[in-house]
């Protein structure tokens, strides 16, 4: 009798076993990651670069006059964005371009711009603080921003226009918002490819060569020509433009391709 139970027992945990092993099987199959460690991520493309942001809205620790200490107070923060007020009286050649600290080679910069009405200002990048050069521009490629209604300039040809390379390679057409709203620019200058480009609210309005013989061929077909500093220097500083207009910039973030 006792033979009979344990053999009965035997049975039934063989075949409780059995279905175990079973439904194992069929979760298994029916579940494609139940091989693989579920935990573990798939593996993703290396990241070549990390934002990081040169205005938060907060303060200006990123940035400087350009060829001065500290930022003056042309420049204030209010509702997130810096904002540059033309002084009224102001010496003569007295100027209050703004340079990050750092510099850059080979980067994405986003920035969001907001011109007054009639006014003028720009992105620089490239920026090397000389002592005999008097303007960030004098070294610095530039990115124009504009009120293409209102400014003379736009008036001059594409080239001078919001979103141009200025004076070397206009905009494809004009993706501006009115005066008083905000415009996002990105802006990439990559000297391992020799490719730069500008998307203006979404739009790729702008792409050029940043170095090699095009670029110096455009140099020498504008205002530019002939300048020993001009769009000479792969790696420099991030600029902002004082043209003694009103101007708004914020969310200024970039990332390196290096």
């Amino acid at each position: 009798m006792k033979k009979l139970i344990f053999s009965a027992l035997i049975t039934v945990m063989v075949i409780g076993c059995k279905d175990k092993t079973d439904k194992k099987n069929m979760d298994t199959d029916s579940d494609p990651l139940a091989n693989s460690e579920k935990t573990t991520p798939p593996p993703t493309a290396p990241i070549e670069g990390e934002w990081k942001v040169l205005f938060d809205g907060t303060n200006f620790d990123a940035w400087k006059r350009y060829k001065e200490d500290g930022v003056g107070d042309a420049w204030k923060i209010e509702d997130g964005a810096m904002v540059f007020y033309p002084p009224k009286e102001r010496a003569k050649g007295e100027k209050y371009n703004l340079v990050t600290n750092e510099e850059f080679t080979n980067f994405v910069l986003s920035i969001d711009w907001k011109i007054s009405e009639g006014g003028n200002s720009g992105i620089f990048w490239g920026v090397q603080e000389i002592e005999s050069l008097r303007e960030a521009y004098h070294s610095g490629p530039e990115i124009q921003v504009l009120d293409n209604e209102k400014h003379p300039d736009a008036k001059n040809g594409p080239v001078r226009q919001a979103g141009a390379l200025y004076d070397m390679v206009g905009p494809s057409e004009d993706v501006t918002k009115p005066v008083g709203e905000w415009n996002t620019c990105v802006i990439t200058v990559n000297h391992k490819t020799n490719k730069g480009n500008v998307v203006l609210n979404g739009t790729e309005v702008a792409s050029f060569p940043v170095h090699g013989e095009e670029w110096e061929a455009m140099i020498d077909k504008s205002k530019f020509k002939g300048s020993e500093h001009f769009g000479k220097y792969r790696t420099g500083k991030i600029g902002l433009q004082d043209h003694g207009d009103i101007v708004s910039y914020r969310n200024i973030k970039i990332k390196t391709l290096d």
